[in-house]
């Protein structure tokens, strides 16, 4: 195999590896938003935006992936508040998700439809 194909096969190789380290950042009006920023930080760098989306997510044990029971989920252990803010970025730019947790950006993502 020549260097070119190497290459390629690394490209492609790199493409397919889950991105479990990756952090993304949104820029606005010439500032960056990151993961950790408060909600007040990322509206005075972006402005209001187009669309926000508020739930209460669930919270699950600990070790596992099962969710807490709904009588002790309610009342003991409550929901975890999560907002979602969509921005429209302008033609030729991908929306952006900002996600929320506890007043805090926990991931940005990008797509060509809301996230």
């Amino acid at each position: 195999m020549n260097a070119r194909g190497l290459l390629w096969t690394m490209a492609i190789l790199a493409m397919l590896l889950p991105n479990c380290a990756r952090s993304e950042s949104l820029r606005c009006n010439g500032n960056i938003t990151s993961e950790g920023d408060s909600r007040m930080s990322v509206l005075y760098k972006c402005g209001q935006p187009v669309l926000v989306d508020a739930f209460c997510a669930p919270v699950y044990y600990a070790p596992t992936l099962a969710p807490v029971p709904q009588p002790f989920a309610s009342v003991v252990v409550p929901c975890q508040q999560v907002e979602d803010w969509l921005y429209d970025r302008g033609p030729g730019n991908l929306m952006a998700t900002v996600r929320f947790k506890s007043g805090v950006v926990q991931s940005i993502s990008y797509g060509r439809t809301p996230q």
